[in-house]
């Protein structure tokens, strides 16, 4: 069988994420711990325990999730699970991806994310901009909207999630009048998300040009196992062309409804979302309901995924 494996971006944190699988597998404390050594900070009890503000926030967030992904995709690797045949993230998951795939190091994958956050964070002033979730209406009627509500902000999609779910980014006043003309143009919901940072638009252009310096210091590999990324939902070998990529994600849109339709294209019969939560095992099923598509984040999840994927 032919299947790909994806990792989660943040959302899918939650206090006490992986806590039985850690129970079960030592791989998944010991890659945490990592993580806390190339970090300075404890990061599996800061998901275990919390705060949950804390966690929240975008630069320990981000970690956090590395550490996730690649824990599970270790424990995967431990128990003989069969090779995937591509990886791809939904944004910050790219990461996850590369690690797996050999391109990145998880130390350097780590440095690298925990920065990322820092200037996404420090890119926009609190409260400066915003994101929303618009449900209900097409690709090509949610950009009219940014375009009709940016009256000179910043305003775009900035996650095509799956169809009829796009999430916009912008100055929080041009979100603002997106979400009335959303509504006026019947969207089921038109959403604020509680969010610190607006992602994938061009706010974000400062948090990639500050990203750059420590991108281009650390060493990037041909990948193992293909990664098709975010930006242009392609695979790329080159350390110039994966650095790029990396950077331009962080102001271009999260193109997820192409991916899943590429891994398909590519014969993909089966996803496996790794990582805590379902974010993208939902998104997959909206976006085919043909896809065989589930989430592997706890010992019951584990063993029938490496059954099925056996078969």
């Amino acid at each position: 069988m032919s299947f790909a494996v994806v990792f989660p971006g943040q959302g899918s944190q939650s206090i006490g994420m992986l806590s039985t699988l850690a129970a079960a597998f030592p791989i998944v404390q010991e890659s945490f711990q990592e993580a806390s050594d190339a970090l300075g900070m404890d990061v599996w009890r800061l998901t275990q325990e919390g705060p949950e503000e804390q966690l929240n926030a975008t630069e320990h967030t981000q970690p956090a999730l590395l550490a996730a992904g690649i824990a599970v995709w270790r424990v995967w690797q431990q128990q003989g699970g069969v090779e995937s045949s591509c990886l791809a993230g939904h944004s910050l998951g790219e990461y996850s991806a590369l690690v797996a795939s050999g391109a990145l190091a998880f130390d350097d994958a780590l440095q690298l994310v925990a920065e990322r956050g820092r200037q996404m964070q420090l890119a926009v002033p609190a409260g400066a901009g915003a994101m929303a979730a618009v449900l209900g209406l097409d690709d090509a009627q949610v950009a009219e909207i940014c375009d009709a509500a940016a009256q000179g902000d910043i305003l775009s999609p900035a996650n095509y999630n799956s169809p009829g779910q796009v999430v916009i980014a912008g100055t929080a006043a041009a979100v603002d009048r997106a979400i009335e003309l959303a509504k006026q143009a019947g969207a089921k919901r038109a959403l604020k998300l509680s969010v610190s940072v607006p992602s994938h638009c061009e706010l974000m252009s400062p948090a990639a040009d500050a990203l750059r310096p420590l991108l281009q210091s650390i060493s990037i590999s041909a990948p193992n196992i293909p990664v098709l990324h975010n930006v242009d939902v392609s695979e790329h070998n080159s350390d110039s062309e994966i650095r790029q990529a990396l950077l331009q994600q962080l102001y271009s849109p999260v193109r997820w409804v192409e991916t899943i339709a590429q891994l398909k294209d590519r014969g993909i019969t089966r996803v496996l979302e790794f990582g805590p939560g379902k974010v993208l095992t939902g998104l997959n099923k909206r976006i085919d309901r043909q896809l065989n598509t589930a989430c592997v984040f706890d010992p019951a999840s584990l063993e029938q995924a490496i059954e099925e994927t056996a078969a």
